[in-house]
Formats: C-alpha cells, sequence, structure tokens
C-alpha cells in the first residue's frame, strides 16, 4: 500500500526516513513517500484533510486536533513516540550577553538562575522603556511553547504580558534571528546548530534541562483511516518499530545522519546533524561543547505511547487557557495516544517500547497523572 507522510526538516523525523529511505517500510509492502514541509500548521492541514496519510507531528498538535481546538475536531491516532527532548532555548549573541550581566556571575547553565536574570533583564528594559524580548516557538501547541512558558513562569515571569511568544516555522528560526525579529527562540535539532555555526547566537539550555523526558514528536494518522486501513497501519508501526531500533544502535549514527543530511530531507552537513544525533552540541562561537546523552532521545525504550506523557502537554494545555480540564477531554488525549496500535504491531517481534513515568520538570510539583487538577493548582502557586 502506498502511505504519504508529511514531515519537517528536523532531526526527530529520523524514525520515519529510516523506515522510508532504509527499506524498512518497503519490507512490510508499504510504499512510503516523504513529503517534506515547511510549517507545522501545514502538516496539520494536510493530515486532517486527507492529503496525507501519515504525519510526523509535534505531540501536543496531535492532541489539540483530537481535541478540536482552534481547528476541525479531527481524531488521530499516534502510532509510535518518534523521539523524547531534541529542543534547545538559544539566544542572539547581544540578548545573551546582556543576560550575563544580569546573572551577576551565576552559571547560567542553572535554569534557575538563568530564569531569575531573564526576569531582571525583563523589568530593566520596560524600566527604559525598551521594546519587549521576543522568543521564537514553533506552534502554539508545541513542546517549545510549553517549555519557555515553563522556565519562564518559574521565574515569577509572565509568558503572556512579560515577553512576545511568535510562532515561527522551524526552518526559519534562523533567519528570523539573523533579521532581528526576535531575540531568541526554542526549537528542535538541527537549527539551534545551524545558527551556532552562522555565529549570530549562543545556546543557553537543552530542552532536556528545563523537562527530563519531554514528549517531542509522533507519527499520527487519522483515527477513521486506522479503522478502514487496519493492516496497513500496522504494516507502517512494524517498520517504524523497526526502524527506531536502527536508530539507536550507535554505530549507525554515520549512516543516519548522511541519509538525514539529504538534498530531500534536512538538506543540511552531515556533520552537524551527527552532532545532535550523538548530543554532543557546539553551543556557542568559541567551540565551547555540552553534552547530554538525553539530549535527543531515539530509542525503543522510549517508542511507545505513553498516556502519562499525553496527559501532562493536556496539562500544559489547560495550565495557559488552551483547554479546559474535563472527563471529555481527559477520554479523548488517552484515546489519541493510546498504545493499543503500538502494542499490537510489537506482538510476536522481539524488543519493544518500555520507559519510565518521569517527567522530570526542573521546577514545581511532581506530576500525577490521577490528580490533574491537584497538579494544576499546585503550579498555580
Amino acid at each position: 500500500m502506498r502511505i504519504r507522510a508529511g514531515f519537517i526538516p528536523l532531526v526527530d523525523a529520523a524514525i520515519l526516513v529510516a523506515a522510508a529511505d532504509h527499506g524498512f517500510a518497503a519490507a512490510e509492502g508499504i510504499e512510503l513517500e516523504l513529503v517534506r514541509e515547511v510549517s507545522w500548521s501545514n502538516v496539520r492541514d494536510k493530515l486532517t484533510l486527507g492529503h496525507f496519510e501519515a504525519a510526523h507531528i509535534l505531540a501536543p498538535l496531535a492532541i489539540s486536533i483530537s481535541l478540536g481546538l482552534d481547528h476541525a475536531r479531527v481524531p488521530l491516532a499516534s502510532l509510535i513516540a518518534m523521539n523524547q527532548n531534541g529542543n534547545s532555548f538559544l539566544l542572539g549573541n547581544e540578548t545573551f550577553r546582556a543576560l550575563e550581566e544580569e546573572a551577576q556571575g551565576g552559571d547560567l547553565a542553572d535554569p534557575f538562575i538563568s530564569g531569575a536574570a531573564l526576569k531582571r533583564l525583563v523589568a530593566a528594559r520596560a524600566a527604559r522603556g525598551e521594546e519587549q524580548l521576543a522568543f521564537g516557538m514553533t506552534f502554539p501547541f508545541s513542546t517549545h511553547n510549553y517549555l519557555l512558558r515553563f522556565w519562564m513562569a518559574a521565574a515569577g515571569i509572565d509568558p503572556d504580558r512579560d515577553v512576545r511568544l511568535i510562532v515561527l516555522p522551524p526552518p526559519y528560526m534562523v533567519d528570523a534571528l539573523s533579521n532581528g525579529h526576535v531575540h531568541g527562540f526554542c526549537v528542535g535539532a538541527p537549527w539551534p546548530s545551524v545558527a551556532v555555526e552562522t555565529e549570530i547566537g549562543r545556546i543557553l539550555h537543552f530542552g532536556s534541562e528545563i523537562v527530563a523526558t519531554c514528549p517531542e514528536k509522533v507519527l499520527a494518522m487519522r483515527a477513521g483511516f486506522v479503522a478502514e486501513n487496519g493492516e496497513a497501519t500496522l504494516a507502517l508501526t512494524r517498520a517504524l518499530i523497526r526502524a527506531t531500533a536502527w536508530c539507536a544502535t550507535p554505530e549507525n549514527r554515520v549512516a543516519l545522519a548522511h541519509m538525514l543530511a539529504a538534498p530531500e530531507r534536512l538538506n543540511l552537513g552531515a556533520d552537524l546533524i551527527l552532532r545532535s544525533l550523538d548530543g554532543r552540541l557546539r553551543i556557542d562561537a568559541r567551540g565551547m561543547v555540552r553534552e547530554d546523552p538525553r539530549y535527543l532521545v531515539l530509542e525503543s525504550a522510549a517508542a511507545r505511547p505513553d498516556v502519562r506523557q499525553a496527559l501532562w502537554l493536556y496539562a500544559q494545555m489547560v495550565r495557559w487557557g488552551q483547554a479546559t480540564l474535563g472527563e471529555a477531554g481527559r477520554a479523548a488525549v488517552e484515546s489519541c495516544y493510546s498504545p493499543e496500535i503500538y502494542d499490537m504491531a510489537l506482538a510476536g517481534m522481539a524488543g519493544g517500547g518500555r520507559r519510565d513515568d518521569g517527567i522530570g520538570a526542573f521546577a514545581g510539583p511532581s506530576f500525577d497523572p490521577l490528580n490533574l487538577a491537584g497538579y494544576l493548582a499546585e503550579t498555580s502557586k
């Protein structure tokens, strides 16, 4: 069966690209055609309108579509969790230097210290009558939005009043910073590294330093398509499970980096992509390196859709006024992020997905999926 799948040029499309380009889909009888898109709104619209059968998509966007938030309600099914983490906060050089001054010698690698410095910088700019700081993020329903908000709110910054959060497609983040449209951004690999390579910015934080096991992308299909094409759905999911295991093998990283570097995929240097796969990134023009093996997680142990993480994303939507808390909403979230398809595809296959239940946020209360109201009440304190 032929399946068209949309994707955004990001390193976390790796599993989908490997399924298509390394033959895992073909081995399952699936003719997998990948279509590169620029913006998440394009991916959303083409998936929901049936131009795509599947899509590499932001996990919270898949949930928001299933909830009918700011869009027609189209129930989606998440076949596989494509990755955890993979994002970075990057500031333009001038803004980073201003933050250093406000840090007063503190270590900006600590998100509590960087947040406190940002709060002082925001206040100082307001006192001088200067424009608010603007930060790019990829979509209102995105982990990029929630990570920025989480970090800022922990420092006492109101992200809806004290700064400006601007939606930008991932491939345009670097241009927006270069042109002075934003002072910084949160985006997935490899675009922060591209900004560092062009010497226009410095990575402040990895997303994994804000939330240690942040759900990021899923491979989603319309629930109606799944119901009508069960065997093809399972075949594609099996291909993705095998692709995940291949991508997770360190010995395959160089080959994967070259696969992603192809002109019709990311169209960037393989060496730059490999740094993201290794979790060892240059963070400034001087060549300083920061390393985190959890920077971008592509592994079988994280591939099974985890309802707990979906509910954490739902809680962020409620916290920031995008959704209301209720049993109907919870049921839609759980249906979108159900592991049922994954488990059916995995039956009889070696390996598979296990992962811990942690969210690992750097601040605030621990997350209890059985008590969303209590968690939200604690985060508002």
